[in-house]
């Protein structure tokens, strides 16, 4: 891996993207979902918890994202996520660089690391809402390397690293464990392999028997809302078959399909079983955190497809994936620049100075537009209500009317202003077409 442009590359990718994740979260376009890990990421070594989940552990099995906190205590800014993620972005290409060059030329080496800065999938997860997925691709791209070269230490590293960021990753790490031991068996690589597999197994098993019951009580696994399958679902023009073969066409047409050239990529089985078989488009949409589930495992396969090809094929193959990742982002770019990179206009900048004069814990329910600027310094901080019966449960309510396109002003818009008619809740300020409400609760005065 000492190659210039490889690590160029690395640096350039990771800068590209932290100037336009900041450009995102500047311009206020953000979603619930960057607030949420904010607040989980700053509570990390306290509650490890949200106003949103409660306790994160509820949820997810992700200490990964203690070493986001431990970031963000150091450096008490949103940019310290949006760099973090950019950098694991980054990192993905190393290890398909290393396979494709222990086996041909640097010419192609290079290649196939454009076509990983290239991937749009990636770019899409990288450049969406900070998520504990975001960590998936590298981790799982370093310990199938690490593995493949015959490094104990840096594959029991990575492993662990992957562990720790998803139950998910837990469950795939576990049968790609199984699938290696079962290769390799008689071999010492073979008994990593089912070492690797039964760790897996017992993070699967220590999360779902102890920690969640204990962070969630009697509360459901709220994932299970993505295969609950209603005959509504069901009766959806072939369950939308179509959409999830035209996923499968987006991540696939640009690497011209040469994971399948190798056995490795049945690793990728499972990953991608658990984002087609949800019954919510989301999970099989590009530019959502979704993907961080089987880009690593794809993207590895990609590289031994790639590295099976004579040196004169291999290296038109990649110039052409890499060409057809940029018609793909011309045509179906997951970043949707037109949406979330413009230039800074004066409701941005109202809204942040109004944000920067509220108490440090000011316990207000908000859009997305305010909660995510508030999140990482207000653990109060709360989202308003998804749906109209449900009720608010903060002192103050905070709305800008100049982003009227916000989904949650939009759910309980109406609901807010019933409460203000019924005096629920008492108009305290109005600015710019920002209004501060305060509840005309006993202990809210």
């Amino acid at each position: 891996m000492r190659d210039r442009f490889l690590w160029t590359g690395c640096l350039l990718y990771a800068a590209l993207f932290t100037s336009l994740g900041w450009i995102k979260y500047a311009v206020h376009r953000n979603l619930v979902d960057f607030g949420i890990f904010e607040q989980t990421a700053a509570s990390a070594f306290g509650c490890f918890c949200n106003p949103i989940e409660g306790s994160h552990w509820a949820f997810h099995f992700s200490p990964i994202l203690y070493v986001a906190g431990a970031a963000v205590a150091l450096f008490r800014s949103p940019l310290t996520l949006i760099a973090l993620q950019a950098i694991a972005g980054a990192l993905v290409a190393p290890p398909v660089y290393a396979i494709v060059r222990a086996r041909r030329d640097v010419a192609i080496a290079r290649l196939a690391a454009l076509v990983v800065w290239l991937y749009p999938p990636l770019a899409g997860l990288i450049f969406g809402d900070f998520h504990e997925n975001g960590f998936a691709p590298a981790g799982v791209a370093w310990t199938l390397y690490a593995f493949d070269c015959g490094m104990l230490a840096l594959t029991l590293v990575a492993a662990a690293v992957t562990l720790s960021i998803k139950e998910d990753q837990a469950s795939f790490l576990a049968i790609a464990g199984a699938l290696g031991a079962w290769r390799y068996r008689g071999t010492s690589w073979g008994k990593v392999a089912a070492a690797v597999a039964l760790a897996s197994l017992l993070v699967v098993t220590v999360f779902f028997v102890y920690i969640r019951p204990h962070a969630a009580g009697a509360a459901g696994w709220e994932p299970w809302r993505f295969y609950s399958w209603t005959t509504a679902d069901a009766s959806a023009p072939a369950g939308g078959f179509g959409a999830r073969i035209g996923f499968l066409l987006l991540i696939f047409v640009p690497l011209l399909f040469l994971p399948f050239r190798s056995w490795w990529m049945l690793l990728a089985a499972a990953p991608l079983a658990e984002v087609l078989l949800s019954r919510m488009s989301a999970t099989f949409t590009l530019g959502s955190h979704y993907a961080g589930a089987w880009i690593g495992y794809v993207l590895i396969a990609f590289a031994f497809g790639a590295a099976a090809l004579q040196p004169r094929r291999g290296r038109t193959m990649l110039a052409a994936c890499v060409a057809l990742c940029a018609i793909e982002f011309a045509v179906a770019d997951p970043i949707h620049p037109g949406i979330n990179l413009r230039s800074l206009q004066p409701r941005d900048a109202a809204l942040d100075t109004f944000l920067n004069r509220l108490p440090a814990v000011a316990g207000v329910a908000t859009q997305e537009e305010a909660y995510t600027h508030l999140a990482l310094f207000d653990p109060s901080a709360n989202l308003l209500p998804e749906t109209p019966d449900r009720a608010i449960k903060t002192c103050f309510v905070l709305v800008d009317r100049s982003f009227p396109d916000s989904p949650r002003l939009q759910e309980y818009g109406d609901a807010l202003q019933r409460l203000v008619r019924e005096r629920s809740y008492v108009e305290i300020v109005h600015s710019d077409g920002i209004e501060l409400y305060r509840s005309a609760a006993e202990r809210c005065r």
